[in-house]
């Protein structure tokens, strides 16, 4: 140091402080916190009139197996320009925990570039003279350091994989629909706001509507996307399927919720791993050693909803381009004899127009024959078959008008919730745009700004009542619907001459329709214990 000093050579030198996540919670009053590293380094500065510190470069939360850290990057860049020749961290451990890429740095790159580097806590000066043993200590540290991190990753995993099979959650955001519980972060509540929406959905799937058809209304009526929802509560949520700087609801987020068995109280987790501490690419892990854990949390969402839906999303089920939902027996009427799906076609005869399923396979390639059956005839049996089996299961259709009425109570309770927070909003956004005018007349905006403000609560407060009004539509539907459920079933109860159908009620009761050659019918019915539907009608 001597000699160095004698140069008079002065340095320009970095200051590299590093925490990772493990080290953020559990050191923080240790000796590995940030503000203890800066203050180790300050000290060992004070008397070293060769080094004139340029730059400090923290990385908060980032892992020293692999040197993919933002600030340290910038040091590099740093040092590619000629503004830095040193870099000094507390100890080796700091500047990185890979044996092979921490040596390559202190070997060969550094010293390519004419870079002085000191850790502190090691003893470790680049620019004085090693010995031998000097090179084998330093070695010796650097793979300490390695394998001390792969063994942190390793229990690190065991406790995360003890945590999942306790059926405590752990991932860092709640599914849409939850949020983690104050009390423990592991649980999980239902969230009654995002929930009500997600329960819409459910509804809307079975009621015929696409997962398009459902997103384009949840958006028309102004309901925050999952990720934006999240935004709104506060959390520093990121996805990588964004696209527009507001998200919007899509097909896809709707198919993930329809699919998604959290709602209906299972908690799947460890779907994904990464190979080691070292290797970040994420691979899915196979089916079977996903950690499953039933009836671990409240469900939104009712068993045989969930499982009725997931079988409707197994089945080609197109809207028409000017339909708002599919057809009546879309996804459950099936050519009995080569399984495919029936198609519903139209044909339009003496001013009258005619609809008829036929077999996809003998419209497309004529490899089975048509099966043709009018669509009008269809409604008739199954309007037989079904007033046959609540003539006769009375108990059990009680219970499903019992069910239809606690859904009808829970649905608008929910819109009722959501209508009074969205009446919140507007007074909210307009006490905040009147408050404009007291702070332009204070001084404190400029009339450009009260202007540019105003125009952006007006437009929040248009939106938020917009919404208001579609909400209030959806439960005049709601309660007009529920009630032509209820009175369907009543009117088929009296034998009163009710010939329509409402296609949640036909999902709810038909599990599948084959339709033979020459008009033989097959008709599979749903909830054999529940309802006592047991046999199979065949015309």
């Amino acid at each position: 140091m001597k000699q160095i000093e004698k140069s008079g050579r002065i340095y320009h030198a970095a200051t590299y402080i590093r925490l990772s996540k493990e080290d953020g919670e559990e050191n923080m009053e240790k000796s590995n916190s940030i503000k203890n590293q800066k203050d180790l380094i300050k000290s060992y500065l004070s008397d070293k009139k060769d080094i004139i510190v340029c730059m400090e470069c923290v990385d908060n939360g980032y892992s020293g197996t692999d040197f993919d850290r933002p600030n340290f990057k910038h040091m590099m860049r740093e040092i590619e320009t000629g503004k830095i020749d040193c870099i000094i961290v507390k100890d080796l451990s700091r500047f990185g925990r890979n044996f092979i890429e921490t040596g390559c740095y202190l070997e060969r790159i550094f010293p390519a570039l004419g870079i002085r580097f000191i850790a502190i806590n090691d003893g470790f000066d680049s620019i004085r003279e090693r010995t031998s043993s000097d090179r084998i200590l330093i070695s010796f540290k650097n793979l300490l350091n390695d394998a001390y991190c792969r063994d942190i990753s390793v229990k690190i995993r065991s406790q995360l994989e003890i945590k999942r099979k306790k059926g405590e959650f752990i991932g860092s955001f709640a599914v849409y629909g939850y949020c983690k519980n104050p009390v423990d972060r592991h649980k999980l509540v239902i969230d009654d706001y995002a929930a009500s929406v997600v329960r819409d959905i459910f509804r809307w799937k079975l009621e015929g509507a696409s997962q398009q058809r459902i997103a384009d209304r949840l958006n028309s009526r102004g309901e925050l996307s999952p990720m934006e929802y999240k935004r709104f509560c506060g959390l520093n949520y990121q996805s990588g399927f964004q696209i527009n700087p507001k998200a919007k609801w899509t097909a896809v987020t709707v198919g993930r919720i329809l699919q998604n068995e959290c709602y209906i109280g299972t908690l799947i987790q460890g779907k994904r791993t990464t190979p080691n501490h070292k290797v970040k690419k994420i691979i899915q892990k196979p089916a079977e050693e996903w950690v499953r854990i039933e009836n671990n949390h409240a469900s939104i969402v009712d068993k045989e909803v969930f499982y009725t839906v997931k079988s409707l999303l197994l089945q080609d089920m197109r809207v028409a381009p000017k339909a708002e939902t599919v057809s009546l027996f879309s996804g459950l009427i099936f050519c009995g004899d080569c399984c495919q799906n029936m198609v519903l076609s139209s044909v339009r005869q003496n001013g009258k127009t005619y609809r008829y399923y036929m077999c996809r396979n003998n419209r497309i390639n004529h490899v089975c024959t048509s099966h043709r059956i009018c669509e009008s005839v269809l409604k008739e049996l199954i309007v037989y078959i079904l007033k046959q089996s609540i003539k006769i299961n009375t108990e059990s259709i009680e219970s499903l008008k019992t069910d239809l009425f606690y859904q009808e109570n829970m649905q608008k309770a929910d819109l009722d919730a959501r209508i009074i927070k969205k009446q919140e909003e507007i007074a909210r956004y307009s006490h905040l745009k009147k408050s404009l005018y007291e702070s332009m007349t204070n001084g404190l905006l400029s009339k450009t700004e009260y202007w540019e403000l105003k125009t952006v609560y007006d437009t929040k407060i248009q939106e938020a009542q917009r919404t208001e009004e579609e909400q209030k539509k959806d439960r005049d539907n709601l309660l007009k619907n529920c009630s032509d459920y209820t009175a369907w079933i009543e009117a088929f109860q009296q034998h009163q001459n009710r010939t329509e159908l409402l296609r949640p009620i036909v999902v709810a009761l038909i599990d599948r329709i084959d339709i033979y050659e020459g008009c033989g019918i097959k008709i599979h019915m749903k909830h054999q214990d529940s309802y006592l539907l047991r046999n199979h009608y065949i015309f």
